[in-house]
């Protein structure tokens, strides 16, 4: 099921519509977040020993939790299966290339999980409202993403694509955050906050966006990130449910005695030590 609607009548646009849940208890998150943690463990190693291509793609509202969940899922997992692609802004080579172009060299090998922060829709969002593109490059894309997808699909890359929603108070509530606290102040560029000032233009872009590629057979999942928590468990939890795998958990490892030698550790002063302030 993909979640579709407009942005008018006071309503996020795309968003799951749903009653306020009760704040959701710490230790059940963590002990739910744990188990699913595991699960996780269990889904590279199936990924790995398959020889599997799995790509996920995370976009949405600036503020939403991508990063936040970005970080769950990698929390225990292996970084040479599972990697992060966060590209930066475009070089005058790669504005020259085919637009597709750098987000094809990141894409997955053979038992590799790819996850994008942001990925090629920045087209279809930021470059589309703050005029980095001209509205024929803009309407290029909505014609090639589709077959784009279907091509990496035919050629046995799972796609998952996460579109997480957030409503206009809740993402106000956390630039507030950010901005009153120096350790997340960081977070805010200069765009975010531009974007402040066109939820309206990125909420149509979003729209149009959805219409163009929001196919059966590459469809947008739309996460309801109002409730961080609870958005990180679900959008974790659908993530398991769309690569079958199975538990190749290894047996307890006994650790072999270490053999008695004659090695002699230097003498401490033959070292340079960090300082123990602490």
């Amino acid at each position: 099921m993909s979640a579709k609607g407009g942005a008018g009548g006071g309503r996020r646009s795309g968003d799951i519509v749903a009653e306020r849940k009760p704040k959701l208890d710490r230790a059940v998150y963590e002990a739910e977040l744990a188990r699913l943690q595991r699960e996780l463990v269990k889904l590279q190693e199936w990924v790995r020993h398959e020889g599997l291509k799995v790509c996920v793609l995370f976009e949405g509202r600036d503020a939403a939790g991508k990063g936040g969940t970005i970080k769950r899922i990698t929390e225990r997992t292996n970084p040479r299966v599972v990697r992060v692609v966060a590209l930066d802004k475009p070089t005058e080579r790669e504005r020259s290339q085919w637009y597709f172009q750098r987000y094809a060299a990141e894409l997955p090998a053979g038992g590799e999980i790819v996850l994008f922060d942001r990925s090629w829709y920045n087209r279809a969002g930021v470059e589309h409202v703050m005029g980095f593109c001209t509205p024929d490059e803009h309407d290029e894309f909505l014609r090639s993403c589709p077959e784009f997808e279907a091509m990496l699909i035919r050629s046995g890359i799972v796609l998952v694509k996460y579109w997480f929603s957030v409503s206009d108070e809740e993402q106000e509530r956390r630039f507030q955050e950010r901005i009153a606290n120096p350790e997340k102040r960081w977070k805010l560029s200069p765009m975010d906050l531009e974007s402040r000032a066109r939820w309206a233009d990125y909420s149509r872009a979003k729209d149009t966006m959805f219409a163009h590629t929001d196919t059966p057979r590459s469809p947008w999942w739309v996460v309801n990130a109002d409730d961080k928590k609870r958005a990180r468990l679900n959008c974790i939890s659908h993530l398991l449910s769309q690569v079958p795998y199975e538990d190749l958990t290894s047996e307890p490892i006994t650790l072999p005695a270490r053999p008695k030698d004659q090695y002699r550790r230097p003498e401490l002063a033959e070292s340079h030590f960090v300082p123990e302030i602490h």
